[in-house]
C-alpha cells in the first residue's frame, strides 16, 4: 500500500533514509546530552550534512534564501528522523536550519529587518506563546489581554508551555484583543521581546520527555502598534497557520516512531527464544506485530495524502486532524508494542524504544488533544450528515 511518490519524492525518501540508517541511529544512544540536546560535535556535523544533502532551511520559502521545499518533501524528512532518537524529537536540534514561523513572513519590511532576518541568520530565537493555565485547547478563553493605549498595546497576562522561552530573544504571542468575540475575530499577534520590562520567565517545567518548556508573565507590558502582526483580530488564523504544518509533522513523526518500533520488534521476536521457541511463532506477539504494520499503512497513506492535497492548494481542517489524531496514537501504540516485547531490555536506556514511548505519549496532548481532534472531527462530520 506505497503511496504514489513521485520519481523525484521517492529519489528524496531513499536519500534521507541512508541519512537517518546509516548516519544517525548507529550513533543515536550518544548524539544528544544529559538536557536532551544535540551535543555542540555532533550539532556542527548534522548541519553541515545537512547543507551538503541539500536540507538546509528545507521549509524557508526561495524568496528567503531557501528551498522551498513542498509538504510531501517535508513530510518525508519528518518521517525519516521520526524513526531515530538522534536528534531531539521537538525541534529537531535545528537539523535543518533555523525554525521559522509562518507570520514572521507576514511582517512589514522594517520588522522583518529586525525579527525575520535575523532568525533565518541564526542570530536571533523566537518562541511561540499561545497556551495558557486555563486556556490549552479552547483558545477562546484566552485571558492575557492586549489594551490599546495610543499607538501601544498594553499586555498583561501568562503562557504556560511554551517550549524555547529561555533561549527565545522574542516571542510571537497571542493575546485577545476583544473577549466576546474570543477565537472568531478576538485574538491578535503580537511580536513581545523578552527583554522587555514586565516579561518575566517565572516557572521552568521539567517533563518526562526531557525538554523544559516555560510560564511566561506579562506584566503591564508595553507593545507598539507596529509590532502587532496582521490586522488586529487575525492572530488566532495566523496561529491556525503554524500549527498546520505543526500538524502535518506529528502525522509524520508518528509514522517514523512506527515504523522503526515496527522494525525492532520484529527482530527482536525472531531472536529472543523463549520454551523452545521464538518470540515470532507466538501468536500473542503476531497480533502486535500483524496489528502495528495495518495500522501503520493506513496512517501513512492518510499522511502523504493530507500533504499532497494541501501542496496542491486543497486544505482540509477535518482531513488534517484525523493523520495527526491517528498518527499520534499509532505512534505511540507502536512503541508500547514495541516495549511489551522486548520486555524487561526495553525499559532501559540502554534502547532507544523507553525514549519513543516517552516522546509518542506527550503528542498525544500537544498541539491538539486526541479528545480535541475527536471533537472537532465530529462536528464537521456532522454538519455533512
Amino acid at each position: 500500500m506505497e503511496y504514489p511518490l513521485s520519481e523525484e519524492h521517492q529519489l528524496f525518501r531513499d536519500t534521507m533514509k541512508r541519512f537517518v540508517d546509516e548516519e544517525m541511529i548507529p550513533y543515536e544512544m550518544e548524539t544528544c546530552g544529559e538536557d536532551g540536546q544535540l551535543k555542540p560535535e555532533w550539532r556542527e556535523k548534522y548541519h553541515a550534512r545537512s547543507k551538503e544533502l541539500g536540507l538546509w532551511k528545507m521549509e524557508v520559502p526561495e524568496e528567503y534564501g531557501g528551498v522551498g521545499a513542498d509538504l510531501v518533501s517535508l513530510c518525508i524528512v519528518w518521517e525519516q528522523l521520526g524513526r531515530t532518537i538522534a536528534v531531539p524529537t521537538r525541534g529537531l536540534g535545528g537539523v535543518m536550519g533555523p525554525q521559522v514561523r509562518a507570520p514572521l513572513y507576514e511582517l512589514s519590511d522594517e520588522m522583518k529587518e529586525l525579527y525575520l532576518y535575523p532568525v533565518l541568520n541564526g542570530e536571533k530565537e523566537a518562541c511561540f506563546a499561545q497556551t495558557e493555565p486555563d486556556a490549552g485547547s479552547d483558545p477562546g478563553g484566552m485571558r492575557t489581554s492586549a489594551v490599546l493605549e495610543g499607538d501601544e498595546y498594553v499586555i498583561n497576562g501568562t503562557k504556560r508551555w511554551i517550549t524555547g522561552a529561555e533561549e527565545a530573544d522574542f516571542c510571537q504571542l497571542l493575546a485577545a484583543t476583544d473577549r466576546e468575540k474570543g477565537s472568531r475575530g478576538g485574538i491578535s499577534m503580537f511580536l513581545v521581546d523578552m527583554d522587555s520590562p514586565g516579561v518575566n520567565i517565572t516557572t521552568k517545567f521539567e517533563t518526562m520527555m526531557g525538554d523544559c518548556p516555560c510560564e511566561i508573565h506579562f506584566d503591564n507590558v508595553r507593545v507598539p502598534v507596529e509590532k502587532r502582526i496582521g490586522e488586529e483580530g487575525q492572530g488566532f488564523a495566523l496561529g491556525q497557520r503554524f500549527l498546520a504544518n505543526g500538524r502535518l509533522k506529528h502525522g509524520s513523526r508518528g509514522v517514523g516512531t512506527a515504523q522503526r518500533c515496527l522494525e525492532m520488534m520484529c527482530e527482536y521476536a525472531k531472536q529472543r527464544e523463549t520454551f523452545g521457541e521464538p518470540l515470532a511463532n507466538r501468536q500473542s506477539v503476531q497480533w502486535m506485530i500483524s496489528d502495528t504494520y495495518i495500522e501503520l499503512q493506513a496512517a501513512r497513506l492518510m499522511v502523504y495524502n493530507v500533504a499532497t492535497r494541501a501542496t496542491e492548494g486543497d486544505i482540509d481542517r477535518t482531513d488534517g486532524f484525523i493523520q495527526k489524531m491517528y498518527a499520534d496514537e499509532l505512534g505511540f501504540r507502536a512503541a508500547d508494542r514495541c516495549l511489551q516485547i522486548h520486555g524487561g531490555i526495553g525499559l532501559t536506556t540502554d534502547l532507544p524504544i523507553e525514549q519513543f514511548w516517552r516522546q509518542s505519549r506527550s503528542f498525544r496532548i500537544t498541539e491538539g488533544p486526541t479528545e480535541v481532534m475527536k471533537m472537532v472531527i465530529a462536528r464537521n462530520v456532522l454538519r455533512e450528515y
